[in-house]
């Protein structure tokens, strides 16, 4: 029986079933934005040159390229009786995401803030990584569009919230937000506490309130555990991105092109903002921080749109066809990173971010939507974790290189990062056409 057929005879869900298994993805996203949105902060705050903060956000990538495929592979052996297959690793990782959240903005050097983001991002993606595959588990394929755009939904409202936090402590509630050489400001350590809460109660919403289906043979499961070791699992999670369908290897290239841009967007916003448009270099000056928390509200607006988008865009695809809305979506995006360059008030960098955020969502949901359909069932959460590659191999990538190309070749001004980010999403963008969707008839009806 094919995947499919399979996946027609799941039962549909209601509204409130797709909201409770998507809810946790606001947590996780109330970590990974905190962390987008503030890192080189933290990273500037405690004495990095401008050249070495890809290097230093490698550990984010380099983490997720381990951790991902390991954990779908394993995601999809697993099966617990009070558990479910992958509630047990989104509990795991809302509590080891949570402990590095309150322990990150106190790090007292950078490279133990470096060795932070390594921890904190390596426990987002263990909770992370299942919840692709957890939709193509739980809905049938003309819900499963849906399904991803209820996550998008729900990583668009956190990362609002995680974004402008900072802001908000700082401007409504009176936190400070300067601190002395070499310390973080209590807006940005307040931030992250919160976030952490948020982490661990969002994702245990999911844990408690959702119902897994077993697995169609629970003995056969057991048997192929027993007979594979761990190094045996470890191998055949890397040996994956060779047995890949052809779908999946056509959306690998708009996946590169797109998550090189928006890795650029994440180390060089800050510095390009501060100084493109407020004028500082000083990370302690008062003027710093305002343009530190002002990226903040930018980042809070794009995933905002996001939310919005997430629903908007299937109902785009019904004249667009998925991978022609997903290239509208890129080309928004693209023109928002480029516009940067020409705003001079930062009142005007909302208008950015609102292209932004259009294809952010398209980016969350799009992709995988039309992967889910060509995967086989029985491998949903292996094939999402190889799939990750292609988000994880263009971050190492981009930390690899841009800081090199800013140097040699743009003077070191950061906001030529940003412009080359937004060139990279075009390119994402017509690699889209290239796309086979085989379930676009069917899927454009949701």
């Amino acid at each position: 029986m094919d995947n499919i057929s399979i996946a027609s005879k799941k039962p549909k869900l209601k509204f409130w079933e797709i909201w409770n298994m998507s809810f946790g993805f606001l947590g996780i996203q109330f970590g990974f934005a905190l962390q987008n949105a503030n890192v080189s902060r933290i990273f500037d705050t405690l004495g990095a040159e401008k050249e070495s903060l890809p290097i230093l956000w490698l550990a984010a990538p380099v983490t997720g390229l381990v951790v991902q495929p390991i954990i779908g592979y394993y995601s999809d052996r697993t099966w617990i009786p009070k558990w479910g297959r992958r509630r047990p690793f989104f509990a795991v990782g809302a509590i080891l995401a949570t402990i590095a959240l309150f322990i990150m903005p106190n790090s007292p050097s950078l490279w133990i803030a470096a060795g932070m983001l390594w921890i904190m991002d390596g426990s987002i993606n263990v909770s992370m990584e299942p919840f692709r595959a957890f939709v193509g588990d739980m809905l049938p394929n003309e819900q499963r569009s849906k399904g991803f755009a209820m996550q998008a939904f729900f990583i668009g409202i956190g990362a609002v919230i995680a974004s402008v936090l900072p802001y908000v402590l700082t401007n409504w509630l009176g936190f400070s937000n300067e601190a002395p050489d070499g310390q973080i400001p209590d807006s940005v350590k307040w931030s992250f506490y919160i976030g952490g809460v948020a982490f661990f109660s969002a994702v245990m919403w999911t844990v408690f309130n959702t119902k897994e289906y077993p697995p169609d043979d629970i003995e056969k499961l057991k048997l192929e555990n027993s007979e594979r070791g761990i190094f045996t699992g470890l191998a055949e999670s890397f040996i994956g991105i060779f047995k890949m369908p052809k779908t999946m290897v056509q959306l690998a290239f708009v996946q590169f092109f797109s998550w090189f841009a928006l890795f650029a967007m994440w180390i060089y916003t800050t510095p390009a903002v501060t100084e493109h448009v407020y004028g500082t270099l000083d990370t302690k000056s008062a003027l710093y921080n305002e343009g530190a928390n002002w990226v903040g509200i930018m980042f809070g607006v794009y995933n905002g749109v996001a939310a919005l988008a997430a629903f908007l865009l299937p109902q785009l695809a019904k004249y667009f066809g998925r991978k022609g809305t997903h290239m509208l979506a890129l080309f928004c995006g693209a023109a928002g990173l480029i516009s940067v360059f020409y705003v001079n008030n930062p009142d005007l960098l909302v208008i950015s971010m609102i292209g932004v955020g259009i294809a952010w969502a398209s980016i969350l949901s799009l992709p995988y939507a039309m992967l889910s359909s060509a995967l086989p069932s029985d491998k949903m959460g292996y094939y999402m974790g190889v799939f990750n590659f292609f988000i994880v191999i263009p971050q190492i990538v981009a930390a690899g290189i841009l800081g090199f190309i800013l140097k040699y070749f743009f003077n070191n001004d950061t906001i030529y990062a940003l412009v080359i980010g937004g060139i990279s999403m075009i390119l994402a963008g017509l690699l889209s056409l290239w796309v086979r969707d085989k379930d676009e008839e069917k899927i454009s009806k949701f």
